[in-house]
Parts: structure tokens; C-alpha cells; sequence
């Protein structure tokens, strides 16, 4: 096979009179001798040309990471669309022989995959092979139909995909985290004990009032940087944070009966994601304080919070003089931190008051 020639044993698919949708097993490095990964933009004149977004750097090297582990596998095949510079030959039994020539330059074009074969490519590896789904089309037009349909499709929802996390192994560093999230949510659901039992909406339980992604962002940010990880027993690690989370969210079920009980997000911002994940944070504060997770010291310490709390009617004056109606308190990073730093504060500062009357009070 000359370097301008490439052939494969493909196997071909019955579908429209005329149309050939083959498939086919190939290294990164001869799909991408073969075919362009054409990004849209256009020329001087506003003509259109290419359709793919650009790449993902992060995205890109989360899968190498992967693919360079030696148990990779990766059934996603690629698919590619030709125009021209091809000649199919049948072998028999639906098997042809494709080749492609590459004399005129590539004749192929990746319609979808881009970041996977980019990725793979990086990796050098050359004992890799990945499924190649392609169809030879009549016009650009056409390839761009494909293009289209292809990515037009409705993706899964994310929530069933973080529930399938915690069953999977071998996973990219961004959902292992997530991964360990979402089987302590899990836990917190469904087992009987939990103070969140039935509470949390997820794609099993779709009647829940928190949802599962609020939960996951307050044990990722304390696997990152808070109880969870200091937890130096890794084989209790799991039990830790479900024993943790259960007995504070009890606490402030206590605290906040009626912002608690029988709410939904539309009616207490409490069992909305800004609440949940903004009393994550007072979570992290009480507990290094006291290195306690009972229920009792959770509840002493969200005492501060009891009143003046605008959960479910009123108003939140924070720090800085803005003034917020209870229920225009966003699930967007900049609100949930000003809540947080908020509701923070003035357990910080409860504390503080309590340390300084106990000490007069001893001298």
C-alpha cells in the first residue's frame, strides 16, 4: 500500500438504493491520513465552509489520559463522510474491500468524534484501533445533512448518567469525583436511616425536592477540600460522608421546620440548590470547629441562622448592603458564594461573641 493508498476490509450496510454506509477498524493515524477534521468558518467573501465546533483542550486530554491507561476501550466509533477518492469492491457476504487515495488530498471528512481521534492520536498509540462508521457522499451538501443529524440528537440526561457513575470503574479523574458524589447521594436516598431519605430528585426518584446535582457540588467541595477529605480512612471514607451529610441535614431540618418540611425550590430557597449548596460551606465551618458530626453540635451551631433567615419570605441583607427578595436568590456560583459568605459570617461571628462573653465571664 502506497502512502497516498489505504485500503481496509469494511462491512457494508443495506440502506438506501445507491447509498454505501460502511464500517470499518483503523488507527488514528490513517483515519486522520485520510480525512480532514474541518472546522466551520468563513472565507473573505462570507462563504461558508467546514461544520466542526472547536476543539476541547480539556476534554481532549481527559480522554488521552484514558485511552493511555492499557484496559482502554473504546467501542464510540468515529464517523467520517468521503467525497470522492474512493472505490469500493465487493468481497461477499455484505464484506467489500474500501480504497481510499489521498493522490488529490483527503477526501474524507470527520462528521463526528473529533475529539476522541484527536485524543487518541496523542497517545501514539499504534496497537489501538477504533470503529470507523463512514458513507460516501454525493456532495458537500449531503455530508453536511450528516453532519447535522448525526449531532442533532437528543444527548442522555445527565442524571442518569451520574447514578450509572458509582457501578463503573476505570474512569476519566472528572467523574471519578463525581462518581463517589453521586454513590453517596445514593446512599443519602435511599436508605431508610437518612434524614434525606426520599428527599433528593434524581432520574430514579424524580419526585424529590433537592436535587441530586446540588448534593453531589457539597460532597465534591468536601472531597476537595473539607471533611471528607481529611478523612484519613479511606475504607470508611464512604460511611464518613454519609453519616456526615445525614446528621447536618437533620440538624437543619430541626433548625428550619417550616423552610424544610413539605418545600420544594419554588417555595423555600432552603431545599433549592443556592441553599443547599451554601449550607454545605456553614457544614465545613461547624465541622472544623468541633470535629464533631453529631447532630446535636450541628444543631448548636446553626443556632445563629434560626432567625433572620429569609428561606421561604422577606429579604437577605448581606455584607455588602444589597438587599435580595428571598426568592430572587439565583443557583448561579456568584449568588450561592454571597450566600454562603453570608450565612458563614455570621456563624463565625456567633461564635466569636460566645468565646468573648464566656471569658469575661471566667475572669
Amino acid at each position: 500500500m502506497s502512502s497516498t493508498q489505504f485500503k481496509f476490509h469494511a462491512v457494508s450496510a443495506r440502506q438506501a438504493p445507491g447509498a454505501h454506509v460502511l464500517t470499518f477498524a483503523a488507527k488514528a493515524k490513517d483515519i486522520l491520513a485520510t480525512c480532514e477534521i474541518s472546522r466551520a468558518g468563513r472565507s473573505e467573501s462570507g462563504k461558508l465552509f467546514g461544520f466542526q465546533r472547536p476543539q476541547i483542550a480539556g476534554h481532549i486530554q481527559e480522554i488521552q489520559d484514558y485511552l493511555q491507561k492499557p484496559e482502554a476501550v473504546l467501542p464510540n466509533a468515529v464517523v467520517v463522510g468521503f467525497l470522492g477518492g474512493t472505490k469500493i469492491k465487493a468481497l461477499g457476504n455484505g464484506v467489500v474491500e474500501i480504497s481510499i487515495s489521498t493522490a488529490g488530498g483527503k477526501p474524507g471528512f470527520v462528521v463526528d468524534g473529533q475529539q476522541r481521534l484527536t485524543a487518541l492520536a496523542k497517545t501514539e498509540r499504534d496497537d489501538f484501533e477504533v470503529f470507523v462508521s463512514c458513507v460516501v457522499c454525493d456532495s458537500e451538501e449531503e455530508l453536511r445533512r450528516q453532519f447535522i443529524l448525526i449531532n442533532n440528537t437528543r444527548p442522555l440526561p445527565k442524571s442518569l448518567i451520574y447514578e450509572l457513575l458509582p457501578e463503573v470503574k476505570a474512569l476519566p479523574k472528572r467523574l471519578t469525583s463525581r462518581a463517589l458524589a453521586a454513590k453517596l447521594v445514593e446512599l443519602l436516598n435511599y436508605r431508610q436511616q437518612s434524614s434525606l431519605h426520599g428527599l433528593i430528585s434524581m432520574h430514579t426518584n424524580p419526585g424529590g425536592a433537592i436535587k441530586d446535582t446540588s448534593l453531589q457540588k457539597v460532597i465534591m467541595n468536601s472531597a476537595d477540600s473539607g471533611a471528607i477529605r481529611d478523612h484519613a480512612e479511606a475504607s470508611t471514607r464512604m460511611e464518613f460522608g454519609y453519616e456526615l451529610l445525614s446528621n447536618f441535614y437533620a440538624a437543619v431540618a430541626q433548625v428550619f421546620p417550616k423552610a424544610w418540611h413539605d418545600q420544594t425550590p419554588r417555595t423555600s430557597r432552603l431545599v433549592h440548590g443556592a441553599g443547599v449548596v451554601s449550607m454545605g460551606y456553614v457544614m465545613e465551618t461547624l465541622y472544623s470547629r468541633t470535629g464533631s458530626i453529631a447532630i446535636k453540635d450541628f444543631v448548636e451551631g446553626l443556632q445563629p441562622l434560626a432567625k433572620n433567615s429569609a428561606w421561604t419570605s422577606g429579604s437577605w441583607t448581606f455584607t455588602d448592603g444589597t438587599v435580595t427578595k428571598w426568592d430572587e436568590v439565583e443557583n448561579t456560583p456568584r449568588q450561592i458564594q454571597r450566600l454562603a459568605l453570608h450565612l458563614v459570617g455570621r456563624v463565625k461571628r456567633a461564635a466569636v461573641l460566645k468565646q468573648r462573653t464566656k471569658g469575661s465571664k471566667t475572669k
